[in-house]
């Protein structure tokens, strides 16, 4: 994959001894230019890890300067002990940088509960930047490193012309089981070499994140820990953006998102469908995101799709009890293209046919137009197989 790299960024990754796999990276540094801006969107979930407190504290921000991750331990739920490490962990990776703690923002993922190995993380800070670099292997070692148990990293990228300049952006991101909106047990990381300020790329990065990483589900599990983050390092030159610029660079920023966000729940674990719910024609953005994100966390619907059992009704009945007033006889379904309800009554159609249009693509599409409005939104999720359960039955959390 060519990732268009923005510039005014290095990135490392090596084992330091968290994860017992020793080929396995567990340990991440991301550098950043002087006057790198910052900005993050956090877990909502009210118990959340030692690094969300330290990030929250820090962004947005003016001067951004490493940011250094772990996986493997979550630093969740580790009380005085887990603050002090997080407070260490910046200090370690800062001063490696050259740079102080108050410029480092720190992410963490992997086990609740456990404390951190600090006499093998704090080492790690020194070695981390001896093996910085700014090329696409470099990125795609620190994509990995990120991961736990994902079956592989999870990146996009895009470049664009704005006001003559040429900027990039590039991102990585982790997730796989604990997703559910606001956000989801993952991480990722945007980079770009655009020149925004701190408080407009805030307001940029929650805009991205209400369309993107607030719009998958695997089981609907709110993490402790998850975090996005976005950077902008100015490297490619030129005044910081405002009006029909700052604009094309969120759009820009939007396509990303999307791109990064789609990948968790495509890689839910044991999953083997990615299933995109689009509500149309609602009254508003609103209502049809809580129909949508009801639809996608509906067991039933997430097991038929992974019995490629067109069942309409058990999508009709999750839109009923969404909250959401509707009109039934103006609802219609769709699978994969295909009406199956429509009126407030049946379709015909060839059962064998929509069966095997799931079971033979990794994408299932299911639409539910309500005609009461011109909103719309859409969601993502995956399906639940037996592998999912087989998983999260026998894996240590």
């Amino acid at each position: 994959m060519d990732i268009s790299l923005p510039a005014g960024f290095q990135w490392s990754a090596l084992h330091c001894g968290i994860k017992p796999d020793a080929n396995c990276a567990d340990y991440v540094l991301v550098s950043c230019d002087a006057g790198t801006t910052g900005a993050g969107v956090y877990t909502r979930n009210r118990i959340f890890a030692a690094p969300v407190a330290w990030d929250r504290q820090r962004t947005p921000s003016a001067d951004v300067r490493v940011v250094v991750i772990n996986s493997g331990n979550a630093n969740a739920c580790t009380g005085q002990q887990g603050w002090q490490d997080v407070q260490a962990m910046a200090a370690s990776a800062a001063a490696a940088c050259q740079a102080q703690s108050e410029q480092a923002l720190v992410m963490s993922t992997g086990i609740i509960g456990e404390y951190l190995p600090m006499e093998k993380i704090l080492p790690a800070a020194g070695q981390a930047v001896a093996e910085l670099g700014n090329d696409q292997d470099a990125f795609m070692a620190a994509a990995s490193g990120i991961l736990t148990t994902d079956q592989g990293p999870k990146v996009a990228s895009t470049a664009l012309e704005i006001d003559g300049q040429q900027v990039r952006l590039a991102g990585m991101a982790k997730g796989a089981g604990m997703i559910g909106p606001n956000m989801a047990t993952m991480l990722a990381v945007v980079m770009t070499d655009a020149t925004v300020g701190a408080e407009d790329l805030q307001v940029a990065l929650r805009r991205a994140i209400e369309q993107s990483f607030n719009c998958i589900s695997v089981e609907g599990h709110t993490s402790t820990n998850d975090t996005v983050l976005l950077l902008a390092s100015g490297a490619s030159g030129g005044s910081a953006l405002s009006g029909e610029a700052l604009e094309e660079f969120c759009q820009a920023l939007d396509s990303v998102c999307v791109e990064l966000a789609k990948q968790i729940p495509a890689d839910g674990e044991g999953s083997s469908h990615l299933i995109t719910i689009d509500v149309q024609g609602a009254s508003s953005r609103e209502e049809a995101r809580q129909i949508a994100q009801t639809i996608a966390n509906s067991n039933l619907v997430k097991a038929g799709v992974a019995g490629a059992d067109p069942n309409w009704g058990r999508i009709i009945s999750a839109v009923g009890y969404a909250g959401v007033e509707i009109d039934p006889d103006q609802v219609r379904v769709a699978i994969n293209g295909v009406d199956l309800y429509q009126q407030g009554s049946p379709l015909a159609f060839d059962v064998a046919q929509v069966s095997a249009s799931i079971a033979d693509n990794v994408d299932t599409s299911i639409v539910v137009e309500l005609n009461s409005g011109r909103a719309a939104a859409r969601f993502w999720t995956s399906d639940l197989t037996a592998d999912y359960v087989r998983f999260n039955s026998e894996f240590h959390t």
